[in-house]
């Protein structure tokens, strides 16, 4: 079975280790390439772990302190869902661009997701609440950090951590409006 690939991580400071599984390098279906993420991430002992799939891809991190990840395939996505997941800023921001920018609105997405992972419970925070880490100032928003990944065309990866080791970056407030 071929290795995941790590992926490189250009960021000034710490990062969560990054690696990519490849389901067509070893012919898994989609339960085998869950497996194999599980099998990766448990062998790396790491306190936090996150994992994202879009067969035949997983994106895998792991790192000490909260981490999330997500893949997503650069896809037209419907305007009905777009408003669902935007806050008025980013829908106001958007219009100004012209509609039809699919690597923008997939990417939007992909980082609210990786943020809403990292917070803790994907499920219990509303996108349109949740500015998307896309349009943090230098990929920073109190201690949370994000960058945006390249790992294959025509997919958009973001990956987001909490750095406690950084106090000049800290603000009273998460990303998500709560105190910490």
């Amino acid at each position: 079975m071929s290795g995941p690939v790590r992926v490189a991580v250009a960021w000034a400071g710490e990062a969560p280790e990054v690696r990519l599984l490849d389901a067509r390098s070893t012919s898994l279906d989609e339960a085998g390439l869950r497996a194999w993420a599980r099998r990766v991430t448990d062998a790396a002992g790491a306190a936090h772990q996150s994992r994202s799939y879009r067969h035949p891809y997983c994106v895998i991190a792991w790192y000490a302190e909260p981490v999330g990840i997500d893949i997503e395939r650069i896809e037209a996505l419907d305007n009905d869902f777009l408003r669902s997941i935007s806050t008025p800023s980013e829908l106001t921001e958007a219009a100004g661009h012209g509609s039809g920018n699919d690597r923008d609105a997939s990417s939007r997405w992909c980082a609210k997701e990786a943020l809403a992972k990292a917070l803790g419970d994907a499920i219990a925070y509303d996108p349109r609440r949740l500015d998307s880490p896309a349009r943090w100032p230098d990929g920073r928003s109190g201690p949370w950090c994000a960058t945006d990944l390249v790992v294959e065309p025509q997919h958009v990866v973001w990956l987001c951590w909490r750095d406690t080791g950084s106090e000049q970056h800290r603000r009273q407030r998460d990303p998500a409006g709560h105190n910490r």
